[in-house]
């Protein structure tokens, strides 16, 4: 089997290649903060998909940070008693799954809250912004100003409230909410659930994007979801005298810098033909986590639909002491 990076003895010794800024830790501390404190407002009302005998089908809109406005799908079980709900992250730069594919968690007796991130594919809009997609290049969307200004910074607050949202509705269990995710999903999961420690239960987490971002750019992966960075440099530094703060900045939101905050348990997948986020830089992330923790290794599997990790998913939330 070819190698996409390095052997895989290699790669379970890799810690990364991202800086730490030195107040990183109090910077998150005052944005959690933010997050926590701003006014929690939403609207819920009837999708247009019919509720079923068994399933609730639900349009929710949320006052994100800063004046966005956000859309989550809502897909509640029908149950006599509080149900476990799964806060779903999607990948880059689309939008929250299919309302049919994601019924599935509800079949199993679990919620699902699912999150569209301002400006891609879906509906949630950030302050300021034409209704529509921005397409790409969020991860140096903001560069230019304070860390405060990059985009991810609001997208990583948005995702404490629907922490806040999961633990307001009253058919909800606040004593089981997971995370699920994959690529842009999983690293937003596991930033959601970094910065929310007290309240997620478990975490599954597919090939995490947002993840390393100089090792993506070393290994010349700086196309499709990395390419921001490529247009960054050649257009505001073309020499390069600016690299090295570029990445700096970017490591207020890279999630090597977040997940040894995390304490419940991960399970953890990466594709080693993956030729989009690179192996290496998924396994620093994982090698850096202190929590109970799972990696599941798939020899030929790329940046794809892994059918073995998502039958595990159930088993791994709904099973107690693991």
């Amino acid at each position: 089997m070819p190698n996409m990076d390095m052997p895989l003895n290699s790669l379970r010794e890799y810690t990364g290649s991202m800086p730490r800024p030195a107040d990183f830790r109090e910077f998150w501390d005052k944005k959690v903060k933010e997050a926590w404190e701003q006014p929690l407002r939403y609207s819920i009302t009837d999708s247009e998909i019919p509720h079923s005998e068994t399933t609730r089908y639900y349009d929710i809109w949320l006052d994100g940070m800063n004046g966005a406005k956000l859309y989550a799908k809502y897909i509640l079980p029908v149950r006599q008693e509080k149900v476990p709900v799964i806060l779903q992250f999607h990948g880059y730069p689309g939008a929250s799954r299919g309302w049919f594919e994601q019924s599935s968690f509800a079949g199993l007796g679990m919620a699902v809250l699912a999150m569209d991130c301002p400006g891609q594919g879906g509906a949630s809009i950030y302050a300021g912004a034409p209704e529509g997609t921005t397409a790409g290049d969020h991860i140096v969307m903001g560069l230019g100003g304070e860390p405060e200004g990059l985009y991810y910074v609001e997208v990583f607050q948005d995702t404490c409230l629907m922490v806040r949202l999961a633990l307001e509705l009253a058919e909800l269990d606040s004593e089981r909410i997971f995370v699920n995710g994959a690529s842009q999903g999983a690293g937003l999961g596991l930033v959601c659930t970094a910065l929310n420690p007290q309240y997620i239960r478990k975490c599954a987490a597919l090939y995490p994007f947002l993840t390393d971002y100089r090792r993506a750019w070393d290994m010349d992966r700086d196309v499709i979801v990395f390419d921001g960075m490529k247009y960054c440099t050649r257009w505001f530094d073309p020499t390069g005298a600016k690299l090295e703060e570029m990445f700096y900045k970017l490591g207020y939101i890279d999630v090597l810098n977040f997940v040894e905050y995390i304490t419940c348990p991960v399970m953890f997948g990466t594709g080693l033909m993956d030729a989009v986020i690179p192996p290496s830089a998924q396994f620093a992330a994982y090698g850096k986590m202190k929590c109970p923790k799972q990696h599941l290794i798939y020899p030929d599997y790329g940046h794809e639909e892994i059918a073995d990790f998502d039958d595990r998913i159930p088993d791994f939330f709904l099973k107690e002491g693991e």
